[in-house]
């Protein structure tokens, strides 16, 4: 076979369907747990776990137990592939690596795990990336090197409508998710070095969206790059946010507009818009 390098990864990369399939990657699901009932991300309609949030019931996250790796590299290497690359939201974020090391070492056939220190389309490019280069048959070490450059250079700016489902979910401490509220006040996160942290604050939904999409441009800055936008139960919110940030960022290529995972939409809450920048 030409391909020498197989690329996995998770379901949070919210990489399209159709490049998915075209390029041979492999997507192991998160696990998400609405009221008593737990399955696959992929499984559980957006629809139906906005409702569960808005509604108050416990809703949790779980990165993939190592089984759900070691049948997706075993796939992989029964193909005569010489290594396989696994990049997966950040550790920061979830113990999806810390699985995904478990099954490794199961193996003989080189399994490189790699924290991509982000998560959404940030992650998502530099997988489609990585595939792409892999699809050529490209070694492991040129591989690596396509995804790690453009992980160094990515970033994700999340506007959400309350951080109250971050708390909940142990991502951000209570005094944080409480800070601000009383006045209205709109949070403007990013991802730094993998942990969420906030980087700007507005009053009101149309004001702080326009601040984040004021730190993507900043992040995109003048080079070639890569744009994004994902949103849970917010598509018209998103689609004007990645038309401004396309408007003000005259290097960027055709953009991606999708749904955030369900795993990623149970933290950032109905509402939410991540804007992802990435080096093209």
């Amino acid at each position: 076979m030409n391909q020498r390098v197989a690329i996995v990864t998770d379901s949070t990369a919210s990489i399209p369907a159709h490049l998915v399939e075209r390029l041979g990657i492999s997507v192991v699901q998160l696990e998400l747990t609405v009221g008593e009932e737990s399955n696959d991300e992929r499984r559980v309609p957006h629809d139906q776990l906005a409702e569960a949030m808005r509604s108050g019931q416990r809703v949790a996250t779980a990165a993939p137990p190592p089984p759900a790796f070691f049948w997706n590299y075993s796939d992989a290497i029964s193909e005569g592939v010489e290594a396989v690359i696994s990049a997966h939201i950040s550790t920061g974020l979830s113990q999806t690596c810390a699985s995904a090391r478990t099954a490794a070492a199961e193996f003989d056939t080189p399994i490189h795990v790699v924290d991509s220190s982000t998560c959404c389309l940030g992650l998502g490019y530099a997988v489609i990336a990585a595939a792409e280069t892999a699809a050529a048959g490209a070694d492991v070490r040129t591989v690596l090197d396509v995804l790690n450059h453009r992980l160094g250079g990515s970033s994700e700016t999340v506007y959400v409508d309350t951080l109250e489902h971050l708390r909940r979910g142990g991502r951000i401490g209570a005094a944080k998710a409480g800070l601000g509220s009383a006045l209205s006040l709109k949070p403007v996160l990013g991802l730094r070095e993998g942990a969420l942290t906030r980087v700007g604050q507005a009053v009101g939904t149309e004001r702080a969206v326009r601040k984040a999409v004021d730190v993507a441009a900043r992040n995109a800055g003048t080079r070639r790059v890569n744009i994004a936008a994902e949103h849970f139960q917010a598509e018209q919110r998103a689609s004007a946010a990645l038309e401004e940030l396309r408007n003000r960022v005259e290097t960027a290529n055709e953009p991606i507009l999708a749904e955030s995972s369900a795993a990623i939409g149970a933290h950032t809450g109905p509402g939410s818009v991540v804007l992802s920048v990435t080096p093209a």
